[in-house]
């Protein structure tokens, strides 16, 4: 019998839950049961749609344009994008800082009932032939899916007419998938499909693949980097800030991992399935044993496990007796933590260097790799509350404002303006990951502990759009189970 392919949808794969509300001790039963059934809504407040996680994955590659055959509105949330795409430059060294080359078709009424095609044809003309890219990403949405134009069709018909030009259609329609991270799925399908094209290369010795998104810092790539390269390994770093050739050179490396699992796991797979590239799968290096953890992963794969346990030795004694500084200011500090699937429970195992207490655990899909990580987060704390939504802030602000920790890690925004000192860990502008990074880290969090002053005045000035007896009711009323 054939193997099934993967879709790039990954609620074709079992075990993938993203509603759900209780406690960590509550979830890793009923998923180790195998009760933990997917869910749904009654009411949703905004969810991040797979279409901006295909468009950010892909938007600081050199030489590209990226078309969106979309209403306006789909590209809105790319501006989160963009500025990091800005801040990166900067820190990378760039004289004159670029915004990323972004054309939308803006599909209106018109388009829905005569079709987008016309639209599509034209913005894909004047991109090209405005910047001359080596690749031209058309995104696809859910209205063009709906529409029903054959985005793959109209761009192989193009494609004789720019030569110099690699067309690369994408299936990012936002109804097709809940679960965000869908999105990076669908971009590197494409990847393989159009540039890579299942070719096979000759072998480059050392050379290693470092899948990175675009929330990680300049700063955590040269940790990454420095941390690879002790081992002896050439970093081939993609895609943020990538390029065709680099893109390229994917089928040369002689191993692949990822900065976060998420962003990459299921590529990685379809790279050993097509190119024979063995890969490490572990979790996001945020914390000393998370660290410790994805670097012995990914020296098993190059064969370097004895070198690894020198270079954890000698980094262990550069900063455990700074960590031990951190967990003075730390220690007994109530907890928050809020990101993606990866970020988020690295982040919260990161907090017992710390000697911190986790009381809370928001992340947009739970699965195989969660409970893992779960059933670690629960030897350690107890009595914490997970929310599995992608978004919601409406049952976040609920659960910080009964909750009230200390602290909060994560996206800022909503607990900023209950006046929690706050910390970000996904703005891609600074250190979070490896050994330097949990230092800096650590220092952030204590600072923002002993400084919460700003947090207090935009409390006092701001009012979120809730109702007080909102506060009152059960964070979870609106998630509907299907068990």
């Amino acid at each position: 019998m054939a193997k099934v392919k993967y879709s790039g949808v990954r609620e074709s794969k079992p075990g993938r839950i993203n509603d759900f509300g209780s406690t960590g001790e509550q979830i890793a039963e009923k998923f180790k049961k195998g009760c933990l059934k997917r869910a749904d809504r009654s009411f949703a407040q905004g969810l991040q749609c797979q279409q901006i996680n295909s468009m950010a994955a892909l938007m600081s590659l050199e030489d590209s344009v990226f078309i969106s055959h979309s209403p306006q509105g789909c590209v809105g949330c790319s501006v989160m994008a963009v500025d990091m795409y800005r801040v990166g430059q900067i820190h990378r060294g760039a004289k004159q800082v670029k915004n990323a080359r972004l054309f939308v078709t803006n599909i209106d009424q018109k388009s829905v009932v005569f079709g987008g095609e016309s639209k599509l044809r034209e913005t894909v003309k004047l991109a090209i032939d405005r910047y001359h890219p080596k690749l031209a990403f058309v995104y696809a949405s859910c209205a063009s899916g709906i529409i029903g134009d054959d985005i793959d069709a109209i761009l192989n018909d193009m494609q004789s007419d720019y030569p110099e030009t690699i067309l690369v259609p994408i299936h990012c329609e936002g109804f097709k998938s809940k679960v965000c991270a869908s999105g990076f799925d669908a971009a590197f399908l494409a990847i393989n499909k159009y540039i890579l094209k299942h070719q096979k290369v000759e072998k480059e010795k050392g050379l290693l693949n470092l899948f990175a998104p675009t929330t990680v810092s300049y700063a955590d790539q040269k940790e990454m980097e420095r941390m690879l390269q002790a081992l002896g390994a050439k970093v081939n770093y993609i895609p943020f800030y990538s390029s065709l050739e680099k893109i390229k050179k994917i089928p040369a490396a002689e191993a692949s991992t990822s900065i976060c699992k998420v962003f990459a796991d299921e590529f990685m797979q379809t790279l050993w399935e097509d190119y024979q590239i063995p890969f490490s799968h572990t979790v996001m290096p945020i914390g000393i044993r998370n660290t410790d953890q994805w670097y012995r992963g990914i020296a098993k794969v190059l064969g370097k496990e004895a070198e690894v346990e020198e270079i954890i030795k000698k980094e262990h004694a550069r900063i455990e007796p700074l960590v031990a500084k951190l967990k003075e200011r730390l220690q007994g500090k109530r907890v928050f933590v809020c990101g993606g699937t990866g970020r988020s429970f690295a982040a919260a195992a990161l907090i017992d260097d710390f000697g911190m207490k986790l009381v809370g655990l928001e992340t947009p899909t739970y699965d195989e790799d969660a409970q893992i990580d779960i059933e670690y987060l629960n030897e350690i704390h107890k009595d914490y509350v997970v929310d599995i939504a992608n978004m919601q802030p409406f049952e976040q602000v609920n659960l910080l404002n009964k909750i009230k920790p200390d602290a909060f890690i994560g996206v800022p925004v909503w607990a900023a303006k209950l006046g929690i000192p706050t910390t970000h860990v996904l703005d891609g502008k600074r250190p979070t990951m490896g050994y330097d990074g949990l230092l800096y880290l650590g220092n952030k969090i204590a600072d923002q502990l002993e400084n919460p002053g700003f947090n207090k005045k935009i409390a006092k000035h701001v009012k979120l759009p809730y109702r007080e007896s909102w506060y009152q009711e059960d964070a979870f009323k609106y998630i509907t189970s299907n068990e």
